[in-house]
């Protein structure tokens, strides 16, 4: 039986995965906003575990993560609100984004036991090194079901794209450019096509998608071009900043 995540993927359509953070704007808005977009026609849920020392994160995500702290959103009451996403679709893949150390706060066993029993489909955790999770890792994800992506930037050499190609059971990461989070422009730029193409050429077996820094429907169709899918994090939290939210999806999706 394929996962939620091997289904979309068989889809023949353009992709497009929404990057929610948990507890923004309200403490409770998570599952509000999940079923707009799922009413929308969005493929793919990532949702923003709000952390204290967000690595990639640009401005805008910090600030709704600084604000969903503010409310009170923690690792457990996340939990609770994708239970109630997940009773508005059993198809829609639901993938968690956040640090490793929030993982080893919770306890690394307990934190997937818990993503598999709320209906989690997969984990991004950037600071998890490729090495850190086969040494250690592998045998409890596969042991609860919870898939895992690796991101790929343009310094990543070709070898160790093929590591983490080999290695990821969901989709990998483009990351379009080195930047944080959020530092987007009106379209790709040479460098980043080039870089697209590097990365489409290798033929690598796991689904990709692009993200960092996309914010328009234009830029999504041409990320479309060289993956599997574009990614929408900092322009839809900054939509909903300015009640903006179902409008924007609605642009990208008509």
């Amino acid at each position: 039986m394929k996962t939620r995540i091997e289904q979309v993927f068989k889809q023949d359509k353009d992709l497009l995965n929404i990057f929610i953070t948990a507890g923004y704007p309200q403490i409770n808005s998570l599952p509000n906003i999940a079923k707009e977009l799922i009413n929308q026609g969005v493929d793919v849920l990532e949702i923003g575990m709000p952390y204290s020392d967000p690595l990639a994160d640009g401005e805008v995500i910090q600030e709704a993560s600084s604000i969903a702290l503010n409310n009170g959103i923690t690792i457990n009451k996340i939990f609770g609100q994708v239970v109630e996403i997940r009773r508005m679709s059993d198809s829609i893949p639901l993938i968690l984004m956040g640090y490793f150390n929030q993982l080893l706060q919770v306890g690394v066993e307990e934190f997937l036991k818990k993503s598999k029993k709320s209906g989690v489909d997969g984990l991004i955790i950037p600071d998890l090194p490729v090495e850190v999770y086969l040494s250690g890792y592998k045998e409890l994800f596969e042991q609860y079901g919870i898939k895992i992506s690796f991101l790929i930037t343009p310094q990543t050499s070709e070898e160790r794209i093929k590591m983490l190609d080999k290695t990821c059971t969901s989709f990998l990461y483009i990351v379009s450019d080195n930047s944080l989070t959020g530092t987007s422009s009106d379209g790709f730029n040479k460098e980043q096509l080039a870089y697209f193409k590097r990365i489409k050429a290798l033929e690598l077996s796991s689904p990709t998608m692009i993200g960092f820094g996309i914010s328009s429907k234009n830029m999504v169709v041409e990320a479309n071009k060289y993956a599997d899918g574009a990614i929408i994090g900092s322009a839809y939290i900054e939509a909903i900043r300015t009640n903006e939210g179902v409008k924007f999806i609605e642009m990208l999706t008509s």
